[in-house]
């Protein structure tokens, strides 16, 4: 399980788990809780790579959004494993 702690959105943590580069668990603490969960099950079962794709760059306020926090802890995470 993974844990990253998002910057300039409502929400302020994002935990997740990742097996064999697909997320298989994903949960926003605090934020919109309709978008979050939106978000979560959309990603749920996605490639790390499509999703960083498809949700970088997305911005709400603050010049980020929880989807683009979503993409930077997926960017952080593979970073940290490389043969992931």
């Amino acid at each position: 399980m993974e844990t990253y702690k998002t910057t300039g959105t409502c929400s302020r943590e994002i935990i997740f788990d990742v097996q064999n580069n697909k997320i298989v668990s994903l949960k926003f603490i605090r934020g919109c809780a309709g978008n979050t969960q939106g978000v979560a099950k959309l990603a749920l079962g996605m490639d790390v790579d499509e999703v960083i794709a498809r949700l970088k760059g997305i911005q709400c306020r603050n010049g980020t959004s929880c989807p683009d926090q979503l993409a930077q802890a997926l960017i952080e995470y593979k970073a940290a494993h490389p043969n992931s």
